[in-house]
């Protein structure tokens, strides 16, 4: 059983873990506004240019000679994934449910004989991600240093992916991020960036628009600059499924140690009483005995 001074200790020391918690909770809260709303203002734009894209893809009647990046090599033998995770902990199940997603991806592409390939965008993804796949991971990004979420950063990713596909090392990309959804929930996602997934019903009246200069001209222009779009608008997902993951789990943290800190102090309380009470009884044999 634990002395009343280790009781004590290990009380002082859980409030303080307390106060830390409830603080980064705080903080975490005071970012989630203006991430949240940064993530909800670039979704209509980078949907917007993906929808473009792909009314002006439907107009192509040669394929053969469109963009590459848009129709792909057509082979499908290596693939190359982006996985976005932050360069911070202490943020919940936020990393390891994209790192999950991420691995079923992988899973399948091995099972099927292909090649993968992998960059990490983020510490947290390159540290469990290199245990078991460190021999397929080609490059490693973090912006750590980076104060805010910026286009520049993500065009430094974008301009990778781009540099990659003209040398012909990959011919399928997708990224891997997590969509948030609320305070509580964050959706991981696995989004096909090279060639562009046609799947999607664009159908209504843009199509009704008229391009000018032509549709390979434009096309040659929009497509890089939609890659950094695509990997702008999931890292701006990520920043705001981050904020609210950590406040969560500093949330729920804060509250454990609370209940935590009432078992201590009701066990202290006890081993006090139960000290006081066998001192008493000493006091009163050794007054008998006298």
């Amino acid at each position: 059983m634990p002395s009343l001074d280790d009781l004590r200790k290990r009380i002082t020391s859980v409030k303080s873990t307390q106060k830390i918690t409830k603080a980064m909770k705080m903080v975490a809260a005071a970012k989630l506004r203006k991430a949240q709303e940064n993530a909800e203002k670039g979704r209509p734009y980078s949907e917007k240019m993906n929808n473009v894209i792909l009314n002006l893809s439907k107009s192509i009647t040669d394929k053969e000679n469109a963009p590459k990046l848009l129709v792909g090599t057509g082979e499908e033998k290596v693939h190359l994934c982006i996985v976005l995770t932050a360069d911070r902990g202490l943020c919940g199940g936020f990393n390891t449910n994209i790192i999950k997603k991420a691995k079923s991806y992988f899973e399948k592409i091995i099972s099927e004989n292909k090649t993968l390939k992998i960059i990490t965008v983020g510490s947290k993804g390159y540290d469990q991600l290199k245990r078991q796949y460190k021999s397929y991971i080609v490059e490693n990004i973090s912006f750590k240093e980076s104060k805010n979420i910026n286009y520049f950063d993500a065009d430094k990713v974008g301009k990778i992916i781009i540099e990659k596909f003209e040398k012909n090392e990959f011919d399928v990309c997708a990224i891997f991020y997590n969509k948030f959804k609320n305070v509580i929930t964050q959706i991981p996602q696995e989004q096909q960036i090279v060639p562009l997934n046609e799947d999607k019903d664009v159908s209504g009246s843009d199509n009704d628009y008229e391009f000018e200069p032509d549709e390979d001209e434009i096309l040659s222009n929009l497509l890089p600059k939609n890659i950094s779009t695509q990997i702008f608008k999931a890292m701006l997902e990520n920043s705001a499924s981050e904020q609210g993951s950590r406040m969560t789990a500093m949330d729920n943290a804060t509250r454990n140690a609370g209940e935590l800190v009432d078992r201590l102090t009701i066990e202290y309380n006890r081993s006090r009483q139960a000290a006081i009470t066998k001192e008493l009884i000493e006091i009163i044999s050794g007054a008998e005995s006298l």
